[in-house]
């Protein structure tokens, strides 16, 4: 089937940038004409017979984005949605960066992991009665297929056996990179996003994803991909080219988690800890690493099992939004908990929430899991004299402050201004291991203490090169459970640490730019703000303005257009205690917002009175400031937060 001229007319005349709808109808003939996507021409012809134009452009307007480390989006038909041609063409692209990185290796090995999802169109998209390659395609299926692909390019894939019912982690792909010593790995998973989404996200051999401008290289050859090379699975296999992973990597990685414990393990103490996987593989990794410590853990039996339709959560599988625990939550009350821990589906971000003084239950966010991790690691070390100047704490820049006063208040290296994005903080290590320093540290891997970033992610251990909520499940669990023995609650605790190192407040404000054009205006809002700095934020004074696109900062020269993404961040201050960050997606047309408001520490000679005062001044201040940068950063490209609504 060609494209008649109705077809042509309706799409030309969307609103949206004629680049877009022009490359629309060039990819749209090209899968309604190629018989390579000749499986997928009944549910086009179907969406062109309902004339679902708007969707038609959204599919085929582009091929889906090959970001920093990998393509992840919607499930579906066209070049612009997650599927078998998408997930082909970017492990062909790996294929070749891999032999690009290690030209004189005979024999390249790539560790190959998946999640629980499964694409059953919830969003009801696409014609039931018609047959769909995207309907029902797994996890388990697209790792399957990237293992032909990499066959039939020479390459060595290290998977579980097909019959297996286990399931290999994010943090735990990365440790078994580096057991296996692979050249890189692959993880097929959408993490926490929406049911219906999936993604392919790829490790180099450090265990990380690479950075720039290792990850420019590898996109730029994704792009060069003009043929899927693929083996049938049973040639793959008789060859050897697919070999299957035992469960020696899985213990390994268990018990390199549990040399993480800090105190003597709970023996027969009446401290009881819920978990909620929310229906992913946390089961595998942090629960099973709490109960080999001897913790009493009890399980959300309703989100145990490992499903990627997600049935029993609310809202999304992601420990960064408070519903997402509410049934945990009712089994913590009826059990008389003292800790609540959940992961999300790859179990590699950390939830937790603790019981209050009413009662009730207090949800700690991501920023509180980083400065109460940091803190409780750093006091047990100093305890047992294992901290010395050359132990290090990494954050990154959009990462509570906190974190700063705490190691500087232990006398530890602290680096605090890494860009977003744990592979910064592998990068960091590798230096280690190599050089004995990166930039303002120095040091071996060894001195490396725990690295953490606002969204619910923990690593603290040099083995390991990617978040990791095992371990960090073991240390918040740890820090419970000593609190618990010395007759303390999490909430004083917390209380103590706004104390004695300042009232902390951070948020985060999502700006979402509607339609096609969302991207190009993010670039001139971004733009915009560099000519025209804001001279006030909510009242307060810019006192400095970090722009990490800056040539002449710390980072240094721009290594490509990959670097030039993830350094596109405008940071202000204002005195010494507030911050407004901004930082855009490098895929979506959408911003965040990072605000960070906070207090000196309290004196000895402050009353309560004055103490709460001062908190409250916090609160309101970075509402204020909040929803001041929001509309000035709005104004720069002629909008105003009504224009979102309409």
């Amino acid at each position: 089937m060609e494209l008649d001229a109705i077809v042509k007319q309706s799409i030309m005349a969307l609103e949206a940038p004629e680049v877009f709808k022009k490359q629309a109808l060039h990819y749209l003939e090209l899968w309604l004409t190629n018989e390579e996507f000749k499986e997928y021409r009944p549910q086009i012809e179907y969406l062109i017979s309902e004339k679902k134009w708007a969707g038609l452009l959204d599919r085929f307007s582009q091929i889906l984005p090959f970001g920093t480390g990998g393509r992840r989006g919607p499930v579906g038909i066209g070049p612009n949605r997650m599927n078998l041609w998408t997930l082909g063409a970017s492990v062909q692209g790996h294929c070749e960066y891999l032999k690009h990185q290690f030209p004189n290796l005979k024999k390249i090995n790539v560790a190959l992991a998946y999640d629980v999802r499964c694409f059953k169109d919830k969003r009801k998209q696409y014609n039931p009665n018609l047959p769909n390659p995207a309907l029902n395609l797994s996890s388990k299926e697209l790792a399957a297929y990237a293992a032909r692909v990499y066959a039939a390019n020479g390459i060595y894939t290290h998977t579980l056996p097909p019959d297996s019912n286990h399931y290999i982690a994010t943090p735990e792909l990365s440790f078994t990179i580096r057991l296996l010593k692979a050249q890189g790995g692959l993880n097929i998973s959408a993490s926490h996003n929406p049911p219906d989404d999936n993604g392919g996200k790829f490790y180099d051999e450090r265990g990380g994803q690479p950075v720039p401008p290792n990850d420019q290289i590898m996109a730029d050859l994704v792009d060069l991909v003009k043929e899927i090379k693929i083996m049938p699975w049973e040639d793959a296999v008789k060859n050897k080219f697919i070999q299957f992973i035992s469960d020696a990597p899985h213990k390994e990685y268990i018990s390199l988690c549990c040399a993480q414990a800090l105190i003597p393990a709970p023996k027969g103490e009446a401290f009881k800890v819920v978990f909620s996987p929310l229906h992913g593989v946390g089961s595998m990794t942090s629960m099973e690493i709490l109960q080999k410590q001897g913790f009493n853990v009890i399980p959300v039996s309703e989100q145990m099992s490992a499903d990627g339709q997600f049935p029993n959560v609310t809202k999304t599988p992601n420990p960064e939004i408070p519903e997402c625990l509410d049934r945990a939550e009712v089994v913590a009350k009826a059990n008389n908990a003292h800790l609540l821990l959940a992961t999300d589906p790859d179990a590699d971000r950390l939830g937790a929430m603790v019981p209050d003084d009413k009662g009730g239950w207090r949800y700690v966010n991501g920023n509180e899991i980083a400065a109460i991790s940091t803190c409780f690691k750093l006091e047990m070390l100093a305890q047992n004299k294992k901290l010395n100047s050359n132990s290090i704490v990494v954050k990154t820049e959009v990462t509570t402050g906190m974190i700063t006063r705490i190691a500087k208040h232990f006398n530890v290296q602290i680096l605090d201004d890494l860009l977003v994005g744990f592979k910064y903080v592998s990068d960091v290590l590798w230096h280690l291991e190599t050089s004995g320093r990166y930039t303002k540290v120095a040091g071996k891997p060894s001195d490396f203490i725990i690295a953490s970033e606002e969204s619910h992610g923990i690593l603290s251990t040099d083995k390991i090169r990617d978040k990791d909520a095992g371990a960090a499940a073991l240390l918040f669990a740890e820090w419970a459970l000593h609190l618990f023995r010395n007759n303390t609650t999490p909430l004083k605790y917390i209380n103590h640490l706004f104390e004695k190192f300042g009232y902390y407040r951070n948020a985060g404000m999502p700006i979402a730019l509607p339609g096609v054009e969302g991207k190009a205006l993010m670039t001139s809002m971004l733009d915009n703000l560099r000519k025209n700095p804001p001279k006030k934020i909510g009242g307060m004074d810019v006192t400095s303005v970090t722009d990490f696109l800056d040539t002449s900062g710390e980072l240094g020269p721009i290594k490509s257009k990959t670097d030039a993404a993830s350094r596109n961040v405008l940071v202000y201050r204002c005195g010494e205690f507030a911050k407004i960050a901004l930082r855009p997606s490098g895929t979506e047309p959408k911003a965040k917002i990072y605000l960070e408001v906070c207090t000196a520490p309290r004196n000895s000679g402050m009353s309560d009175e004055k103490w709460e005062s001062e908190c409250k001044k916090v609160d309101e201040l970075i509402k204020k400031a909040g929803e001041d940068f929001f509309v000035q950063a709005l104004k720069t490209i002629g909008m105003t937060p009504a224009d979102l609504k309409s």
